[in-house]
């Protein structure tokens, strides 16, 4: 079985369109692949974080991956910081890459231009500990959106590098993009992604919206002034995407939905939307709360970092050697 791994910085909590994207995904192919799941909390720290917000947001995400429906008997779950290998081999891999083309990714160019007070190493240097993530478990597939394809492409060089200077010991990962419906757009400007740090909220619907609010946001979401019911992406982005939404909370085609709402206008199609969001959205907060209040989560965690610090350590064990690190053991 070829072995999947992903990771999620617990910043924030999280949105539909980041679940469209992730977390309903993760759950629709545990069963094909050998799985990884990782709350990257060393990455979140590229950033300054509150530490007591940092450990509720990592709780919190650990509870939101099981919520969504992933079986920890079928997953690792784990978090990043309680498996020491990452680190260890981020750096091993930070020293066979270059400034040259740390400084040419994008997010990096992007977070450092808003830094006012110096820009942090962190912030150069992570796609190193990014690598490591990925290639520590002998990882096949990363499925990722395409914020982070060109960190995936520095991983795998960094792991044909690796493999051609020292030792053949990477699999070299593959990039799974998001299925249709991965890029879930902004409730209030739809031709820009939904995201969760957006200023506007009204622009994002989180998992723990109060279902309620989910209601409201969808019912003000914005539209256009025809009041026709029809998939364009290109001239109608707001009703587009109320209908990808639609479409992947029902499983019901964009095409059936255009049939059903034929001669109705908006404020029936978007009502009907509450509702599907709304009963999506109180089962799924439920079984969050019932993880986040429960010692299970704590089991969950503790067996998935143990299962990750074995495998781990054995393709660390590998590159130590490959590099002439330490004592050779017999």
């Amino acid at each position: 079985m070829e072995t999947l791994f992903s990771g999620i910085q617990p910043s924030g909590v999280p949105t539909i369109g980041n679940y469209i994207g992730a977390l309903k995904q993760f759950t629709e192919i545990q069963d094909e692949y050998d799985c990884y799941f990782c709350i990257v909390d060393q990455h979140a720290i590229t950033v300054p974080q509150d530490k007591a917000v940092l450990r509720k947001n990592i709780r919190s995400l650990a509870a939101l991956y099981l919520a969504s429906g992933l079986d920890p008997e079928k997953v690792t779950l784990f978090i990043q910081s309680e498996v020491p290998a990452h680190a260890q081999a981020g750096w091993m891999l930070t020293t066979i890459s270059s400034i040259g083309e740390l400084e040419r990714m994008t997010q990096y160019k992007d977070k450092a231009k808003d830094r006012k007070e110096g820009i942090l190493a962190g912030l150069l240097t992570y796609p190193p500990l990014m690598a490591a993530d990925i290639l520590l478990y002998g990882t096949n597939i990363v499925p990722v959106g395409e914020d982070q394809k060109q960190h995936l492409e520095l991983a795998r060089d960094l792991a044909e590098r690796f493999n051609a200077r020292y030792n053949d010991i990477f699999t070299i990962p593959e990039i799974r993009m998001p299925k249709v419906g991965g890029r879930i757009m902004s409730l209030q400007e739809p031709t820009k992604k939904m995201s969760k740090s957006d200023s506007n909220t009204k622009g994002f619907i989180s998992l723990l919206d109060p279902p309620n609010t989910v209601a409201k946001k969808i019912k003000s979401a914005v539209t256009d002034s025809d009041g026709i019911v029809k998939y364009d992406k290109e001239n109608k982005p707001g009703i587009s995407n109320l209908l990808s939404i639609y479409s992947i909370f029902t499983s019901k085609p964009i095409a059936e939905l255009e049939a059903m709402y034929e001669g109705k206008g908006y404020g029936d199609f978007k009502s009907d939307l509450a509702d599907v969001m709304v009963e999506f959205i109180m089962p799924f907060q439920e079984k969050y709360e019932y993880y986040m209040n429960s010692e299970e989560l704590d089991r969950i965690l503790d067996e998935g970092a143990e299962k990750a610090r074995k495998k781990s350590f054995k393709m660390l064990k590998k590159m130590e050697n490959a590099m002439g690190l330490g004592r050779k053991r017999k």
